[in-house]
């Protein structure tokens, strides 16, 4: 008769169902909320048109989702930033341009930011220009800000491509500029590592550099040999060898004689832009004469400083030149040089130069 009685269910059995109940209720609403939030995260977006968006730097995820609501790009900021902490990208969130294409999703435009897909805006300068050309390119650069008027030392710019936003200072893009020639001098000029807040690589160009090869004693040695091995050759192959000649030429007490250093006499790196080099005219016999410390024919050793701004690649050749023993070079006709270690031997060179060069014209 025991037997046929209902089993009453004690507090504690009611408890532990109930908790089981509920947790699986729980993980049954958490699934679906997932699913649901996840939906939300990937479907369409509201873009109906390309449309730019500018992350500033030091903006977070909260803060762009809400940016990005009120331009009208996703439908929800919370899903965008709930979905983009649980991806665990909420932190790594690039600043820059971004172009939001047609019905890209919220997850589509985190995954972009996260990945610094900016638009491509660029601006390349080139191996040996001077300052005062630095500045010309970048002040007639569209889509930047702030006309810069003061022209950065010779020599301490590193000649790169730059990505930047719109409207971003064009005085950003020199410090950048600055901020990677200090990179390339770092292994060799130690000194740099003493450097300040507030103070600038042009600070540092009196400082000694070891272990520059003798005779370059200084940061400004270095840039300054680097600078007219730039201005001598455009040929990579050839960077080691003529830096090895100017090498032998200080060693041996020989001035260099390099025409660049006459340019830059005559112009102080304000070089025309016309088509007709950097003097409006060609170089003149005469123009050796003029008495400067840059002119390398009428004074012996470096120029009191660099003459462009030079490139990594010359700046490596120049703290590893190449072991020879010329002391002379002169353009082949094919864009390159060659080179000798008599003057008769360069003399006989400059004539075949000419003659080249006269059935050019």
């Amino acid at each position: 008769m025991a037997d046929g009685k209902k089993k009453k269910l004690s507090a504690g059995q009611f408890v532990l169902g109930l908790l089981v109940y509920s947790s699986t209720i729980a993980v049954l609403l958490a699934g679906l909320a997932f699913w649901w939030g996840s939906m939300q995260f990937t479907k369409d977006g509201l873009a109906e048109e390309p449309t730019l968006f500018v992350v500033e730097r030091g903006h977070g995820a909260n803060r762009i989702a809400g940016e990005l609501y009120r331009e009208g790009l996703i439908e929800d900021p919370f899903i965008f930033m709930i979905g983009t902490t649980v991806m665990g990208q909420h932190t790594f969130l690039k600043a820059g341009e971004y172009e939001i294409q047609p019905r890209m999703s919220a997850y589509e435009i985190m995954q972009m930011m996260a990945d610094g897909k900016t638009v491509g805006r660029r601006v390349t300068v080139r191996e040996g220009l001077t300052s005062f050309e630095v500045i010309r390119l970048l002040n007639e650069t569209e889509n930047m800000s702030g006309e810069i008027t003061d022209i950065p030392p010779e020599g301490i710019l590193l000649p790169n491509t730059y990505d930047f936003q719109k409207d971003e200072p064009r005085s950003a893009i020199i410090e950048r500029m600055e901020e990677e020639m200090e990179k390339v001098l770092l292994p060799v000029c130690q000194i740099l590592l003493e450097k300040q807040p507030g103070s600038t690589l042009s600070d540092f160009l009196d400082s000694d550099c070891p272990p520059a090869p003798e005779p370059l004693k200084t940061v400004g040695d270095v840039l300054t040999l680097a600078s007219i091995v730039e201005k001598e050759t455009a040929v990579a192959a050839e960077r080691r060898t003529v830096a090895g000649v100017f090498m032998n030429r200080l060693r041996r007490g020989i001035a260099l004689q390099t025409d660049p250093t006459v340019i830059y006499a005559l112009n102080g790196g304000k070089h025309k832009d016309d088509g007709m080099g950097p003097l409006g005219r060609r170089l003149l016999r005469k123009d050796m004469d003029v008495d400067s410390p840059y002119n390398t024919y009428k004074y012996p050793g470096l120029p009191p400083g660099p003459i462009a701004n030079p490139g990594e690649a010359s700046i490596r050749a120049v703290l590893d030149p190449e072991e020879h023993d010329y002391v002379y070079f002169v353009a082949d006709g094919t864009g390159g040089h060659v080179f000798s270690k008599t003057l008769s031997e360069h003399n006989a060179n400059v004539a075949k130069w000419r003659k080249i060069r006269r059935a050019q014209q």
